[in-house]
Order: structure tokens, then sequence, then C-alpha cells
């Protein structure tokens, strides 16, 4: 599909695209997740060894790092091992398998994928070995206890009305609270640069599926946002990763994905609420909705790991 001038082209950007990072340490100063750490030390891994800076050339291992450090969410990393993949360098060639790392990169602001995703052509809809995701925090299935006392931070007004409008959708108090946190962090006149809306920052199509006529309100925007997630509950079956990856993300993009996706934003986003919910399964009503049709090919996805 590439022409040898185009190849040539741009050879050379999975290279230029590691070194614009910076210092694993520095990321850690700046509160980076760690998750996102992780990645760039993986993708840095990866790059020396795709290019042989201060190791032997492997570009087989350097391909398994970036899956590594793709799952986890880092943009160039999926950005990187989408190039070898078109090209065939280090893995065999395949457009299908390098547009699903090109998209990734993209969605989450990477502009050069953009533009080789237009090169490569259109998404497949299978998602690579590598990329199935693992258990978010296995070891929180057996924890009881929430990781964050919300009685302490919340403004009294908010986590009353929480407290008293949660059970009636079925909801935690815990996990509708620790939603609303990772949100706004309790304004309720939050507007993010995506136009959401309120504490649990409604988008507009979120406010109207919902009846929702002011979202600044905060008991009508509670209701909507509570609303939302006894209906995620349902359709991913009490799943707290999955609920809370599709709240921030969508469902759509969890089922394409089979799990969290990987996206840097997304999976902090799970591991906060994970870790303030201190529970990896919330009770559901079957009667709200029919389960996602692709919950059991993401149980599959897991249960490989």
């Amino acid at each position: 599909m590439f022409s040898p001038s185009l190849r040539l082209r741009w050879h050379w950007l999975p290279w230029a695209l590691g070194c614009l990072v910076a210092p694993v340490a520095a990321l850690a100063q700046q509160g980076v997740p760690s998750g996102a750490v992780v990645a760039e030390e993986l993708r840095q891994q990866a790059v020396a060894l795709e290019h042989g800076e201060g190791v032997a050339r492997d570009p087989v291992q350097a391909a398994a790092l970036y899956c590594r450090s793709a799952r986890l969410g880092d943009a160039q990393a999926q950005y990187n091992l989408g190039w070898m993949y078109a090209n065939g360098r280090g893995v065999p060639r395949n457009d299908t398998t390098a547009a699903f790392f090109f998209h990734a990169a993209a969605e989450q602001g990477l502009a050069v994928a953009q533009r080789m995703l237009r090169v490569v052509g259109g998404l497949g809809a299978e998602v690579p070995d590598c990329m199935r995701p693992p258990l978010i925090a296995p070891s929180l299935s057996a924890v009881a206890t929430p990781g964050v006392d919300y009685q302490r931070i919340a403004p009294r007004k908010i986590f009353e009305l929480v407290l008293k409008m949660a059970p009636q959708y079925q909801v935690e108090p815990q996990l509708a609270l620790a939603i609303i946190a990772a949100e706004s962090n309790f304004n309720s006149q939050a507007l993010s640069p995506k136009n959401a809306q309120g504490l649990m920052q409604l988008i507009p199509e979120t406010s109207e599926r919902f009846n929702v006529k002011n979202p600044y309100d905060p008991a009508q925007n509670l209701r909507g946002g509570l609303t939302y997630l006894r209906w995620l509950l349902a359709y991913f079956e009490g799943d707290v990763a999955l609920v809370a990856a599709a709240y921030n993300a969508g469902e759509g993009k969890v089922e394409r994905y089979r799990g969290v996706p990987p996206y840097l934003e997304t999976r902090a986003y799970v591991q906060r609420v994970l870790r303030a919910v201190g529970a990896a399964v919330h009770p559901f009503d079957r009667k709200i909705t029919r389960p996602s049709p692709a919950l059991q090919n993401i149980r599959t996805a897991l249960a490989r790991k």
C-alpha cells in the first residue's frame, strides 16, 4: 500500500515521537498517574530496542513492549506500533491492525495518527490479541471498605443530597460520590471544554436523554447522572470498572475495546473510582435494560489474561 517514498518519509516518526516526551522521573514529580509513568517507561524501552539505541536492535521485543504501553493508554506507543504494522517492521504487515492502533492514538488527540489512519484505511472490529485487557484491579474484588471518606471532603449539602437520592436509583452513594468527585470535584457549576455540565458533567445529549432541564441545578443533575449510572450498572451487570469507563468514555468505546479503553485519562479515572468505591462489583437491577451484547466477549477477553 505504501510507496517507497512514503515509507521513507514516515520512517523517522516513531523515533521523533519517542524523543518528545519528558523523562519518567519528571512525569512522576508532576503527579502523572502511575499507569502513565509505567506506560512511558515501557515506550522508552521499546524505542531503544526498535532503533538499537544503547541496546541490540530487536524490533520483535520492541513491538511487544509497545503493545504493553499501548494497552495502558500511551498514545505515542499506539502510534509507533501502528507504524510498525503499517510497514511490516518486526511484525507481519497488517493495515487493519495498524488502523486499530492509529485510531486509538487519534482518539487521544495525536494528529499524526489521524493522518496515518487515512493512509491505511478503515478500522476493523477485531481487537489485537496483545490489547485484550487484563483485569484493572483484581485485588479489589475482595475489598469491602470504601477508600475515600466523602463525608469529610464533600460539601455537606451535596453529600446529604446524594445520600438521599442515590438509593432511589439503586446506586450506592459511595459510587455516585466517586463519580462526582472525578467529574466535577463537587462543583455544581462546572463546565468542561466538551460542554459537560454540572456535578456529574452531563453532556447535552445525556441531559436530553434523561429529561434534565437545568444541568446546573444539583438535584436535576444528580437525577440525570444517577439514572444513567443505574442504566450502566444493568448494561454492564454491575462491573464497576466497566461502568466507570463507560461513564467517562462512553459505553460504545468499552464495547469496541472489550474492556476499559486504552486511554490514559480513562484508565486513571477508572482506577480512581475503584479505589474510592473499594469494590469491583455493584448490585444492579436486571429489569432496567438488557446487558451489553458485547459483555460476554469482554468477559472472555478478561478470562484469557
